[in-house]
């Protein structure tokens, strides 16, 4: 057993009880930033005089072929350590010596991995980014092809109003927009270095935790020690960020899956994103977005973890910390394989305009307008919506669309009904008529879209 605290103990570590309190499994994830981390650390005691030039350069080395070894797969982060930052100066001493006993001077193993989980946060948090990005492209491309594809909009799962593809996904786009704004947030609060904090008072070298902090790529370090061990808000604001992904991608999956039935047929999925059935040979599942789907809440149960963990523990740094980890570490990783593989699903689905407009037709979803043809022909509201409700119950007893009535059949029902009824209800007249900011029109979306673009290029 490589432990890094024998000397105060005079029995062995039961092997339970050893096997319970290590964190090698899962820790060792942090292998490249606790490498880093270290680098970043004797280069600062070097030029502070705590060691010399030469003992730096002997355990930089010795750094680099451990990573050399650990990447190339001859050397493995194996049991037989406690955790990642025993097996990194276990080896480091079996192969330079007493040179690799000072790399631990002036830091404590609390501070060490509040660096590291701190470092391989902000790589997620940038890897992340960078997908939704790309996700964001994706959606943008869709929203310049189909700026004038029809399509019914929806309330209460119910065909309300006309609006266009692009509008729909210029939706999604402001979702996945503000995840990146929060992603972008996070990273700017996150980036303080904690390491010098030592285990939670500092230490007596003359550590200077500036020049640590840039070599690390921080604004700056932790201002204080107790808070630099035991923070992990930023862990907390990342999960919770990833909670608000997942939510978005499990929406747009829940209308993918909708659109994607036989009753809709809005859309059809590439046949890499999809599966069969065992028995039903007729069978095309939409098994990526319902996996989507269904690891939300996976993504989930990681920030009501971290929030438990961290709701009762006392300053500075206790043992139930090492519980940020596990489910941290899946949940990244689930939300970045949910992005690239739905992105993926995104890019190659096919979109069937023609049934998306029919569809738009025959759900009345130009009843709204229709009644605001009335009232601008001098019918108050209150009765227009009346006339409209009358058309619509005469046009489900006859099968047919608003369009489809003849100028008769309306005027029965109406009188202020007249021939532009037709061009006012028309499902191209019923969309471009919106014009505000932020509606499906023609003129607007061109204007959404070039706002799209302009956040993609900042």
């Amino acid at each position: 057993m490589a432990q890094l605290w024998g000397g105060r103990f005079t029995k062995s570590t039961d092997q339970m009880v050893y096997d319970f309190n290590a964190s090698i499994g899962f820790d060792k994830k942090l292998f490249a930033q606790d490498v880093r981390g270290s680098r970043a650390h004797v280069k600062m005691l070097a030029l502070v005089g705590v060691i010399t030039e030469a003992e730096r350069d002997e355990i930089l080395a010795g750094l680099d072929s451990i990573e050399a070894d650990v990447n190339s797969g001859k050397l493995l982060i194996t049991s037989e350590y406690e955790d990642v930052h025993s097996f990194v100066e276990a080896n480091l001493i079996d192969r330079i010596g007493d040179a690799g006993k000072k790399l631990h001077t002036g830091r404590s193993r609390n501070d060490q991995v509040a660096l590291d989980m701190r470092l391989y946060t902000r790589d997620q948090v940038d890897v992340t980014t960078e997908e939704l990005e790309h996700l964001l492209g994706t959606i943008l491309s869709i929203m310049e092809e189909h700026i004038d594809t029809i399509m019914p909009g929806f309330t209460h799962l119910q065909k309300a109003q006309p609006i266009t593809l692009a509008h729909h996904m210029g939706a999604y786009f402001e979702m996945f927009k503000r995840d990146v704004l929060r992603l972008r947030d996070i990273r700017v609060r996150m980036n303080y270095c904690p390491l010098g904090s030592g285990a939670l008072a500092g230490t007596t070298y003359p550590l200077d935790r500036n020049m640590t902090a840039q070599l690390l790529d921080f604004e700056g370090p932790t201002i204080n020690s107790m808070d630099g061990v035991s923070d992990r808000d930023y862990l907390i604001e990342f999960l919770s960020a990833l909670a608000t992904i997942q939510m978005h991608l499990s929406r747009f999956s829940e209308e993918v899956i909708i659109w994607n039935s036989n009753e809709y047929r809005f859309v059809e999925i590439d046949d890499a994103y999809s599966t069969g059935s065992s028995i039903m040979p007729q069978k095309k599942n939409p098994d990526i977005a319902e996996l989507v789907r269904g690891k939300t809440g996976r993504v989930y149960g990681a920030l009501t973890s971290i929030l438990t963990t961290m709701k009762g523990i006392p300053l500075a740094y206790n043992k139930d910390m090492q519980e940020d980890k596990e489910m941290a570490f899946d949940a990244m990783e689930t939300v970045q394989n949910c992005i690239v593989l739905f992105d993926g699903m995104l890019s190659t689905m096919i979109f069937n305009k023609d049934v998306m407009a029919e569809s738009a037709k025959n759900g009345f979803t130009n009843a709204t307008d229709a009644a605001d043809y009335l009232v601008n022909h001098g019918v108050p509201f209150r009765d227009a919506h009346g006339i409209i409700g009358q058309v619509v119950l005469y046009c489900i007893n006859k099968g047919i669309a608003i369009d489809n009535m003849s100028l008769e059949e309306l005027q029965a029902i109406s009188p202020a009904f007249e021939e532009d009824i037709y061009d006012a209800i028309s499902m191209e007249t019923c969309v471009n008529k919106r014009l505000t900011v932020g509606a499906p029109g023609h003129d607007a979306m061109v204007q959404e879209i070039k706002a799209c673009k302009d956040f993609l290029n900042k």
